[in-house]
C-alpha cells in the first residue's frame, strides 16, 4: 500500500504496513532493525520504548486530514495528542522534511 498526499498528489511512502490486529498494534516497530512506515488506530498516545530509531509521526482525523505532526520522535519517549484523533502514521525519520506535509493536508492509503 502507498501513502499519498491528496493536496499535492505526491507519493509519501511507497510501502506502508497496517497494524490491524491487537498483536500488531502492541508490537508496532519494537525490535525492528530498520525503520518502516506503519499505520494504526489508537486514541491513547504512543511510545517508542524498544524502538531503535527516531520516527516522524502524523496524527489524522476521521477524514484523513493532518492534525498533528511530530518530527524525529526519539526512542524511549511518549507522545500524546487530542484523543479526538485516532489515526496514526509512524514514518521513517526525515519523511516529513522530504515530503513537506503540512497541517490540514489530506492523506490517503491506496
Amino acid at each position: 500500500m502507498k501513502l499519498v498526499n491528496l493536496n499535492s498528489n505526491q507519493e509519501i511512502v511507497e510501502d506502508i504496513n497496517k497494524a490491524d490486529t491487537v498483536t500488531k498494534k502492541v508490537k508496532g516497530l519494537i525490535g525492528d532493525k530498520n525503520p518502516k512506515a506503519l499505520y494504526f488506530e489508537t486514541r491513547w498516545g504512543i511510545h517508542t520504548f524498544g524502538v531503535k530509531f527516531p520516527l516522524d509521526i502524523i496524527i489524522l482525523d476521521s477524514e484523513w486530514k493532518v492534525k498533528k505532526i511530530f518530527e524525529n520522535l526519539k526512542p524511549y519517549r511518549i507522545f500524546f495528542w487530542n484523543p479526538t484523533y485516532f489515526r496514526v502514521l509512524e514514518l521513517p525519520q526525515g519523511t516529513l522534511e522530504k515530503s513537506k506535509i503540512s497541517l490540514d493536508d489530506v492523506l490517503a492509503i491506496r
